[in-house]
């Protein structure tokens, strides 16, 4: 007879082990010594929380009592409305020598507003018209927030083509469909991914697609605006001009370069995400009553404004300011758009006297506007009387934080993060800041600062603005 546990050699040479029978029956035991111990205490909780629901008396007689438990304070509490205003004259006095700094040389035309009382704290030149660089997309976003509703997306449709295998992708304006699911750079875009399912459901089962058509004619005129470079479309900031694109019509998702026929780009990317890679994709136009495979929807307008702002996103900028035209029956082209932002932009209050508009987007060398029109919008937006206009405060890219400020504006010890934002504007030869700042003693100011026939290169020039909002954010200037 083997003794329990022990190892046996079989007639093969393998080994065999034989279980200890009184050492399995220990742990039987253990185990359920366990488990009435574990019921017991269940059930001792279940009894005492059923008590009052936990609060009554126990044996000894004590009570459980719970913290009291106040009104929750806000995460980002409201500026004080006590907070002291600037004094102009010491405003003026601690902005004069950054001003005046070299690389601003050029001409710098400003202003400075106090939000609350909409007093004027400084102007120098604030009526002068000046090229506004991309802050003039300050302007296409009011329009868009006021001539749109805020929580309107914008459609990309998919349709049925004149033949058998063939579909029409049909461009609603939206360039933020993304071939990537999340997008990289829009967050809450519509996917390819998403269009090409309902595609694939919508078709007769075993359908193959040899075709995609893209049909671009909710947009017109020029793909380029007056005003625009040659180098500027296609270029690592801006594209051509179309109803239809992805991904912001980088020609990788998540990067800058961006490509000089977006349409076809997108059809190729809907050609793929159908699995037909191979299929022909050419411009066309949609049948008239062509049956409507897939529909997705950008995240809305308010959403997409925010992106605008804080990327400096020229396409997405033009994109809006033709569905603002498309709003006012005018046609989604530059001179429609421009027309129609100017528009929307007067109905909404601020003078737009001083402003020509060729574009949406500011990347026009013709574009003038002037820096009270600026602050205006701004100053509207952060005190509610530009109704529905707040988007463009929460788009404003924040010093050392994000979007075209994530790299700028934070190396002032003095200045406390989160102070100081605005809109960005660079073209050759001009640089432009306007947004707002909240002061030392909390008080908010919107401000502009437009600079043309700048020759530093750049840098200094956005290190000269840069060091005015600064000012702005940590002078009590009382």
């Amino acid at each position: 007879m083997v003794p329990q546990g022990e190892s046996t050699i079989a007639p093969n040479g393998s080994t065999t082990v034989r279980p200890s029978y009184r050492r399995l029956r220990r742990r039987v035991l253990l185990g359920l010594v366990v488990l009435v111990l574990i019921a017991a205490l269940t059930t001792g909780a279940v009894l005492f929380l059923g008590r009052d629901g936990g609060t009554g008396p126990d044996a000894a007689g004590t009570s459980a009592r719970l913290p009291a438990v106040g009104e929750p304070a806000p995460v980002l509490a409201s500026l004080s409305s006590d907070a002291s205003a600037p004094d102009p004259d010491a405003l003026a006095a601690t902005l004069a020598p950054l001003l005046a700094a070299p690389p601003l040389a050029g001409g710098l035309s400003a202003e400075v507003v106090d939000v609350a009382s909409g007093d004027v704290l400084l102007d120098d030149g604030a009526d002068r018209q000046v090229t506004p660089a991309s802050t003039a997309k300050l302007l296409t976003a009011v329009a868009a927030l006021t001539a749109l509703d805020p929580d309107d997306r914008l459609e990309t449709t998919v349709v049925a083509g004149p033949a058998a295998g063939e579909v029409v992708l049909l461009g609603g304006g939206d360039p933020t469909l993304s071939t990537t699911a999340p997008s990289l750079t829009y967050p809450g875009a519509a996917t390819v991914a998403d269009l090409a399912a309902q595609v694939q459901a919508a078709l007769p089962p075993g359908t193959a697609v040899s075709r995609v058509l893209v049909d671009n004619s909710l947009f017109e005129g020029p793909l380029t605006a007056e005003g625009w470079g040659r180098e500027d479309a296609p270029s690592s900031y801006a594209s051509p001009v179309t109803a239809t694109a992805v991904d912001g019509a980088r020609l990788v998702p998540g990067e800058n370069a961006r490509s000089g026929s977006p349409g076809t780009d997108a059809g190729r990317a809907l050609a793929t995400a159908l699995g037909a890679p191979g299929a022909v994709v050419e411009l066309g136009q949609a049948p008239d009553g062509a049956q409507t495979l897939a529909t997705v929807r950008s995240a809305p307008v308010a959403r997409l404004v925010e992106q605008a702002l804080s990327q400096s996103d020229n396409l997405l900028a033009e994109s809006l300011a033709r569905h603002v035209a498309l709003a006012r029956g005018l046609p989604a082209s530059f001179d429609g758009a421009a027309e129609a932002v100017t528009a929307a932009v007067a109905d909404a209050g601020p003078d737009v006297s001083g402003v020509e508009l060729y574009d949406g987007s500011g990347l026009s060398r013709l574009d003038r506007v002037t820096p009270r029109v600026l602050t205006d919008l701004v100053a509207g937006a952060a005190d509610g009387s530009l109704e529905g206009a707040s988007p463009v405060v929460s788009g404003l890219a924040v010093a050392g934080y994000d979007g075209t400020l994530a790299d700028r504006g934070d190396a002032d010890p003095a200045t406390a993060p989160g102070t100081v934002r605005a809109k960005t504007g660079t073209l050759l030869g001009v640089h432009g800041l306007a947004g707002t700042a909240v002061t030392a003693d909390g008080r908010l100011l919107a401000y502009a600062l437009v600079a043309n026939g700048t020759t530093g290169g750049g840098l200094p020039e956005e290190a000269a603005l840069d060091a005015v909002a600064a000012a702005l954010a940590s002078c009590g200037c009382r």
